[in-house]
């Protein structure tokens, strides 16, 4: 770990002096034939890959006329250049969002307006070439979609979208992501992310069902492909993998048991996260949310229950009923797949939960927002949805909670520096940078409030935070879920279910 560049934390997160090219050796590595061929993809760079190319922009030029409108109106203003987190960590302009999009930009100009077609040294426009492609493999693998340079921007421009079509282009010719396809790989042949066979799984539930058993005296089920459950619980694989991510997964299963609400989890889709976001692939989406919709109609359940994880509530709330739906067959009532913060909120307001904040005394608690739930999904009875229901959980399971600054929280949060498919090692380097804007938010209320506890709903966030804040000084052990302080805070057996 000693090779890698740790950035010094100050008092205040400052723009950086511009340089260029500071991060263009960091590359991920390449996905090869037996990565792409299960996605359809090329296994290997295709023959006049630049001509293909060339197309496959036209082609998403036509069907996505916001790509275009982006590509045309941004003015250079300057709006988002400082709001990158890889930008403010790196220092290299071409994360810089507005520059990062220039590289696609360009190419655009070049091929898809008279200006550039006719004199492309004026206009800034380039062919789409060897240099040109080693770039856009690079630095639209620095940029993890989180969109907060979108809210700083005049016009809206969505550079999640410009990334989203440069992978897009990169796997339609053959260019693509080793970690990212080989991970839906694992999805459509396994069920999950991290290939956990149907044997491993139900073992692991087993353990965690004998766990609360020891700790509570409760004997709390976590029922696997269980027919005509009333929820079917898509959690993301980590939660049964490796903490913390498994403290949440027992708290998830704390309050449908308090609340006496049956639920399930399918061996066939055990998997909330949705890597076909990343890869710029609307067909991928469908395809792994497919498997979720297949067996809520198999087990005949009557609502879809997401867990803690970022990008996957994104897909869920945004795009799961245009990829496969309508939800016809779900409860009237619930006619919508359903976060578990929000699950367990309505319970806690309806007196289903009760909750002992002193259970969590040893905590002074901050929250993350982790950005694709932040700037994606605001949804809920409330103003500002998942702004403030994972906080209300906290303030109900804590006595003792303080946020972060504001410029740094809500849709303004910075980004763990770990999403949009870039939790690999070989990216560590970037990922430890990018980490910078959020770890100097958080060391203030550290020493200012005396927070030892960070809570968090995104599991991306938690595999990030628990690997790179140790290098920064903090331990891994203030990373957790809100439902771990739910888990920590619930009272069973203290009331009777509320249906």
């Amino acid at each position: 770990m000693a090779d890698y560049h740790v950035p010094v934390v100050g008092d205040d997160i400052k723009t950086p002096d511009l340089k260029t090219g500071t991060m263009a050796h960091l590359a991920p590595y390449p996905a090869t034939a037996k990565h792409m061929d299960p996605m359809g993809f090329p296994g290997e760079r295709v023959e006049n890959w630049q001509q293909k190319g060339i197309e496959k922009l036209g082609e998403l030029l036509k069907k996505y006329r916001s790509l275009q409108v982006y590509l045309d109106i941004c003015v250079k203003c300057g709006a988002c250049t400082d709001k990158c987190h890889y930008y403010l960590g790196t220092q290299d302009a071409n994360n810089m969002p507005v520059q990062r999009a220039e590289l696609m930009r360009s190419v655009y100009r070049r091929y898809f307006t008279p200006a550039g077609k006719m004199f492309p040294g004026l206009v800034n426009a380039v062919d789409f070439d060897e240099e040109t492609l080693n770039k856009w493999f690079t630095y639209f693998h620095q940029c993890s979609q989180c969109r907060r340079c979108s809210v700083f921007c005049p016009f809206g421009i969505d550079t999640a979208e410009i990334t989203m079509a440069a992978r897009e282009i990169m796997n339609a010719i053959g260019v693509g992501h080793k970690y990212s396809v080989e991970i839906i790989g694992k999805v459509h042949q396994i069920g999950n992310n991290l290939g956990i066979p149907k044997p491993a799984l139900k073992g692991t539930l087993e353990f965690l069902e004998e766990e609360i058993l020891d700790t509570t005296g409760h004997d709390v089920r976590i029922p696997l492909d269980q027919e005509g459950a009333d929820v079917l619980l898509v959690a993301p694989s980590a939660d049964f993998f490796s903490e913390p991510h498994i403290q949440s997964l027992m708290g998830y299963a704390k309050v449908f048991h308090q609340a006496g609400i049956s639920f399930t989890i399918s061996s066939y889709a055990s998997e909330a996260a949705n890597f076909g976001m990343f890869i710029g692939s609307y067909e991928q989406q469908r395809k792994i949310a497919k498997r979720v919709v297949e067996q809520a109609r198999a087990l005949k359940v009557k609502r879809l229950v997401v867990g803690e994880c970022g990008h996957a509530w994104r897909v869920a709330y945004a795009f799961w009923n245009t990829l496969n739906g309508p939800f016809d067959f779900l409860d009237p009532r619930y006619p919508a797949p359903q976060h578990i913060c929000e699950f367990t909120h309505d319970l806690l307001g309806r007196g289903a939960l009760t909750l002992d904040k002193e259970a969590n005394d040893p905590y002074r608690v901050t929250f993350h927002d982790s950005c694709n739930v932040a700037r994606a999904t605001r949804m809920g009875p409330k103003a500002g949805g998942q702004f403030e229901i994972p906080r209300d959980l906290i303030r109900a399971s804590c006595n003792h909670f303080v946020d972060m600054d504001e410029d740094t929280i809500r849709e303004k949060t910075f980004c763990c520096g770990g999403g949009g498919g870039l939790l690999t090692d070989e990216l560590m380097d970037l990922r430890i940078r990018g980490v910078q804007p959020r770890v100097t938010a958080l060391k203030r209320v550290m020493e200012s409030d005396k927070v030892n506890f960070m809570a968090l709903i995104c599991a991306i966030c938690k595999a990030q935070f628990t690997k790179v804040l140790p290098m920064y000084g903090i331990p891994m052990e203030m990373v957790g879920g809100v439902h771990q302080l739910v888990s920590n805070a619930i009272q069973l057996g203290a009331k009777k279910g509320v249906v």
